[in-house]
C-alpha cells in the first residue's frame, strides 16, 4: 500500500481512507476494468444501431477485450488472490449489449444462429492472455471464424 500511495502521489493515510484494505483497493481497480469493458460493449452496440456492421464491431470488440485482459492480467490475478470482486450489474449490462450485437450479426447472416453470449464469454476465457500480442491475434484469427455462419 505504501508503494501504491507513493506512485499515486498521495499519503498512505489518504489511500487507506478511500480503500481500508488491499481487497478494497484491488476490488476498485477490478470494478473500473469491468466498467471499461462494459462501456466498450455498449458503445459497439450503439455503433451497430447507428448502421455499422455487427460482425466488424464484434471482431473489434473481442480483440479489444482480449488486449485489455492481457494488460490487466495482474489485476485479475491479484483480485483472485485477495478475494476481491466487482458489482454484478456490469455483467447484466454487458450481456444485454452483447446479446444485441449477436442478434444483429445473426440477422446479417454473419453469425451462426446458435451462437450465444456464453459462447463469447468462453471465447474470451480461453484467450492466450499470457502470450505475445502476435500470438493472441493469430489465435483470434483462427478461432473467431468458428462463430460465423460461413465457417460451418
Amino acid at each position: 500500500m505504501d508503494a501504491i500511495a507513493e506512485a499515486a502521489g498521495v499519503a498512505v493515510g489518504t489511500l487507506y481512507r478511500h480503500y481500508p484494505t488491499k481487497t478494497d483497493l484491488v476490488g476498485a481497480v477490478l470494478s473500473r476494468h469491468v466498467e471499461r469493458m462494459t462501456l466498450a460493449v455498449e458503445e459497439a452496440a450503439d455503433r451497430v444501431r447507428a448502421g455499422e456492421h455487427a460482425m466488424t464491431e464484434l471482431t473489434a470488440l473481442v480483440s479489444r477485450v482480449i488486449e485489455a485482459a492481457a494488460q490487466d492480467h495482474a489485476v485479475k490475478a491479484a483480485a483472485q488472490g485477495v478475494g476481491a470482486s466487482y458489482a454484478p450489474e456490469n455483467d447484466t449490462r454487458a450481456a444485454a449489449a452483447l446479446t444485441e450485437l449477436i442478434t444483429a450479426g445473426q440477422a446479417d447472416g454473419d453469425l451462426h444462429s446458435d451462437v450465444t453470449v456464453a459462447d463469447f464469454y468462453l471465447l474470451l476465457a480461453t484467450a492466450p492472455l499470457d502470450q505475445p500480442r502476435e500470438v493472441r491475434d493469430r489465435w483470434l484469427t483462427l478461432t473467431l471464424p468458428g462463430f460465423t455462419a460461413a465457417a460451418r
